[in-house]
C-alpha cells in the first residue's frame, strides 16, 4: 500500500498537459510580434515611397503602392509638404489593433 503512494507514474503526462498551453501561448505571442514588426516595416516603407510619389505628382503609382500592401491611406498637403498616413491591420491569429505609419515629402507636383 505504501508503495502506491510514492509511485510517480503519469507525472510526466500531467506536467506536459500543464506546460503545453503555456508553450502554445508563447509561440502565438512571438508570431504575433513578428507579424506586427514586419507589417510596421512594410507600412513605413510604403508611406515614404507613396509620399515621394504624391509629391512628384504621380498619384496613380502612389495609390498602387498603397493598394499593394492592403493598407488604407489618407493624403494631406501642408505648405510645401505632402503627408501620407497609412493604416493596416496586423495579420495573424491574435486580433490586435491596426498599425499606422506617417511620412512626408516635399510637394513639387502641384
Amino acid at each position: 500500500m505504501r508503495r502506491r503512494l510514492l509511485d510517480d507514474r503519469g507525472s510526466v503526462t500531467a506536467e506536459f498537459a500543464v506546460a503545453l498551453p503555456a508553450i502554445v501561448l508563447v509561440l502565438m505571442l512571438s508570431l504575433g510580434a513578428l507579424a506586427a514588426g514586419m507589417t510596421a516595416v512594410r507600412l513605413q516603407h510604403a508611406a515614404a515611397e507613396s509620399a515621394r510619389l504624391f509629391g512628384r505628382g504621380d498619384d496613380d503609382r502612389a495609390r498602387a503602392v498603397v493598394a499593394g500592401i492592403g493598407a488604407t491611406a489618407s493624403v494631406g498637403r501642408e505648405d510645401t509638404l505632402v503627408c501620407v498616413d497609412l493604416s493596416a491591420p496586423i495579420p495573424g491569429p491574435v486580433p490586435l489593433g491596426p498599425l499606422t505609419a506617417r511620412s512626408c515629402a516635399l510637394d513639387g507636383g502641384g
